[in-house]
């Protein structure tokens, strides 16, 4: 007999909000098996596209960077952790590819000339990935890349501004750990490559990688990723939109590490599990203005299917708003790359269902998201709240809203009948969690409040639906 996707241990432990490293773990090596599949069918695709689509000097180049990349990786021994393995499992890496999977997959099998254009460009970008994972390999090489609108991105390694702002061909050389960058009409860079993240010159047109230090004693340092052309996702005109990618100062740089320094010892405090998860599953923050309007107070944050172990997130206030902004977004990280293992659901995408913390109606899927999100955030307040006794109100008052605002949406999900046998038991865990944690509830008047914001909530947002259609005899 097969065994299941997800054994029953790790569907229990994720459907309390939770998972244990063997758990995390399955995610994660699912999660990049499916991301070397992804480039795979890149690869593929790009063979198989017409030449009006894909010219065959860009299949060849194609070809030739994966040589580097397959090059690097046995250079280093292969394995997980090998520069190769490492450049292509990045989160960064998954945008890309499903950028460039779509332009080669044209509705209509052909591509109009700036359509073409633009997807060439994103193909040029393997090569420097190729070059980046060669250049940590330790591997000599020459190679020609192509500035995109006047910067060439070297991922881990950072960016060079060229001379002329368009698109401009720079001929690489790295030898010893040192690379020579050369573009025409300017004096050539010296970059050299310093351990993990990042890569120093002397020249002022370049700006290396940033990375902040390691989360814990032992861990690896976390790329602060202000650079890489597919960082965010285009812009959606629409209410809820993130706002755009941000580009730290050093004072701003400043304010992430001393916020960073302290989300370890909070996440602790919400149960060691919270730790753990986010030093398995985050691999790079990417930083994002401040919402438009916000007067300095707001915050916006966002995880990406396509860029698993990413996160996405305007500059953290404190460290305890950004230990609960890792929850939240980890959440949505898991449970996406569950939905991947196993078939949760089947509801539709109709957008008819109540969610406590947003005005508008939600899909089934939005809704179980947030209220899997939501429900971590009442288990981790609730443990800081008895954990911690000088932050006791403001953690009661945090586990009260997310706990009643959980209470409100569990019932849809619940009472679904388009739940999978699998994807029942999940729900059910994720009720059994709600239980536990009343049973040891916040003060009563955080309760009262907190019930009531909600009951408000649902009164407005039942105003504010459009009417039902009239019944007709037929």
């Amino acid at each position: 007999m097969t065994p299941p996707a997800v054994p029953d241990r790790a569907l229990a432990e994720l459907g309390r909000t939770e998972g244990g490293p063997d758990t995390l773990a399955l995610l994660t090596r699912d999660q990049d098996t499916r991301r070397l599949l992804m480039l795979r069918a890149v690869l593929d695709a790009a063979e198989a596209a017409d030449p009006a689509v894909c010219p065959g000097t860009a299949r060849d180049r194609l070809r030739e960077d994966w040589a580097l990349l397959t090059a690097a990786d046995r250079a280093t021994g292969g394995g997980a952790h090998s520069p190769a393995r490492a450049r292509l499992t990045h989160p960064l890496t998954g945008p890309w590819a499903r950028r460039c999977l779509t332009g080669l997959s044209p509705r209509e099998g052909r591509l109009a000339p700036p359509e073409r254009g633009e997807l060439l460009r994103d193909l040029a970008h393997f090569s420097a990935v190729a070059a980046a994972a060669a250049a940590r390999a330790g591997l000599p090489f020459t190679t020609s890349l192509t500035a995109r609108d006047g910067v060439l991105h070297l991922p881990s390694l950072g960016a060079l501004r060229t001379a002329e702002p368009d698109d401009v061909r720079v001929d690489v050389r790295h030898t010893d750990g040192r690379l020579t960058l050369r573009q025409p009409g300017a004096p050539d860079a010296t970059v050299h490559l310093e351990q993990g993240t990042g890569a120093w010159s002397a020249t002022p047109a370049w700006t290396p990688a940033h990375a902040l230090p390691a989360l814990v004693p032992g861990a690896a340092p976390m790329p602060l990723d202000d650079l890489d052309p597919y960082r965010v996702p285009p812009r959606d005109p629409g209410p809820y939109a993130l706002s755009g990618p941000a580009a730290p100062d050093d004072a701003e740089r400043k304010r992430w590490l001393q916020t960073w320094t302290g989300t370890a010892a909070v996440l602790r405090t919400g149960g060691e599990h919270r730790l753990t998860e986010a030093l398995t599953l985050l691999r790079c923050l990417v930083p994002l203005e401040l919402p438009p309007g916000a007067g300095g107070r707001g915050s916006c944050s966002a995880t990406r299917r396509e860029a698993f172990g990413a996160l996405l997130s305007s500059a953290p206030a404190t460290p305890v708003a950004f230990a609960a902004t890792l929850v939240h977004e980890l959440q949505h990280t898991k449970l996406a790359a569950l939905g991947e293992l196993v078939e949760l659901h089947r509801a539709g995408p109709e957008a008819r269902y109540f969610a406590p913390w947003r005005p508008d109606p939600r899909p089934y899927d939005g809704l179980l998201q947030g209220t899997y999100s939501h429900l971590a955030l009442a288990d981790f307040f609730q443990r800081r709240a008895l954990a911690d006794p000088t932050r006791r109100e403001s953690a009661w008052a945090e586990h009260a809203r997310y706990h009643a605002q959980v209470g409100a949406a569990l019932p849809a999900l619940v009472g679904s009948p388009d739940l999978t046998p699998v994807g029942r038991r999940f729900v059910d865990a994720m009720a059994a969690v709600h239980e536990r944690l009343a049973e040891r509830p916040a003060p009563r008047g955080y309760t009262a409040r907190a019930q009531a914001y909600v009951k408000a909530v649902r009164t407005l947002w039942r105003q504010r639906q459009p009417p039902a259609p009239p019944l007709t005899n037929r």
